[in-house]
């Protein structure tokens, strides 16, 4: 059986980077936070920022995923977790490259909620059963998603046996 997967390219990320700070200017939101959800969510966060002219930038790391189609029970952040006093009455944008099952970025949307002046969040891809409806979305799939990042081995130092990254298998 082939697994079909939804393939992104290095060129298709800037492309949809740029997709997606435009529909987010287009509808008048300007963040005075990006708030980057560790890993993929780094890569987004930084070209929306640089779009989107925010030099406010924050990151959280949330594990879940353990490899592909499987998590922990539910996400958990990790330290160093943001002061959420840092995002006190800001417009703080929630970045990831997935909005998969959705609970990473609900658990980071309640973080934030009641600290904020406003909360939205950006994502490359959307999936049909995310808890979390975001308000920026590049493309909706249910398929699995190689990004460029994740689907070549880990690099290692020259001569030590190579193993693909997790997210890849």
């Amino acid at each position: 059986m082939t697994v079909v997967r939804e393939e992104l390219s290095y060129e298709q990320f800037g492309v949809s980077v740029r997709e997606l700070a435009q529909t987010i200017a287009d509808d008048g939101y300007e963040p005075d936070v990006v708030l980057s959800i560790a890993r993929g969510g780094v890569f987004v966060a930084g070209g929306l920022a640089y779009a989107l002219d925010c030099k406010n930038i924050h990151l959280v790391n949330v594990e879940f995923y353990t490899g592909v189609g499987t998590t922990l029970p539910m996400p958990v952040m990790l330290a160093p977790v943001p002061n959420v006093i840092d995002f006190s009455d800001k417009k703080v944008l929630i970045t990831d490259d997935v909005a998969d099952t959705g609970k990473t970025l609900k658990l980071v949307r309640d973080f934030c909620l009641d600290a904020v002046a406003e909360v939205r969040s950006a994502v490359i891809y959307e999936k049909t059963q995310s808890l979390v409806k975001c308000e920026y979305v590049w493309k909706r799939t249910d398929e699995w998603i190689n990004f460029p990042w994740s689907v070549l081995p880990v690099v290692r130092k020259s001569g030590e046996p190579v193993t693909p990254s997790k997210d890849a298998l």
